[in-house]
């Protein structure tokens, strides 16, 4: 279970560090979504399945969504041509990194070392729920509104018009 710990977090600082040199924004986020996975299986081999349930549900599936589409809306990258993400160089960083996981994943689910974790307390969604609606009850409450506010002022900046579209009459 340790071997699994380092090798998960070994592929998470190198899939930040494309995360951090990537000069697509597209391919940057396909990076964070291997790094986000990797932590997942860190907190698997911590002996954590509910906080690495919720990485993976929450950071890599629902939020990694989200910003390929702000990035893909944004067209923030370079145009070019539609054959240009199919070349390897692209692909191949983020693949490798994958199949180091699953091959980590596979080799614990054959060798059976799943009930065997690294020394610590079990994360429960239980204790999470206590200790965020226990004494950081504020803490929780005060950060919904500032998301709030933050979905609203998102909303009432992209429903502003394009002065250019409005003088050339459209």
């Amino acid at each position: 279970m340790e071997l699994a710990f380092y090798l998960s977090g070994l592929v998470a600082v190198l899939a930040t560090v494309g995360v951090i040199t990537g000069k697509n924004p597209v391919h940057a986020v396909v990076y964070l979504i291997v790094s986000l996975i990797a932590v997942a299986l860190v907190f698997f081999a911590l002996g954590a399945p509910f906080a690495g349930a919720l990485e993976i549900i929450v950071y890599a599936g629902a939020i990694m969504v989200l910003f390929v589409f702000v990035v893909m809306m944004l067209n923030l990258g370079p145009d070019e041509d539609s054959a240009g993400w199919r070349h390897p160089r692209h692909w191949v960083g983020p693949s490798i990194l994958a199949g180091i996981l699953l091959a980590v994943l596979v080799t614990l689910l054959i060798r059976g070392d799943l009930v065997q974790v690294i020394e610590g307390d079990l994360l429960t969604a239980r204790s999470v729920a206590l200790t965020l609606f226990g004494p950081w009850l504020m803490v929780v409450e005060l950060s919904g509104l500032l998301l709030l506010g933050a979905l609203i002022t998102a909303s009432h900046v992209g429903r502003r018009s394009n002065p250019s579209r409005n003088r050339s009459g459209h």
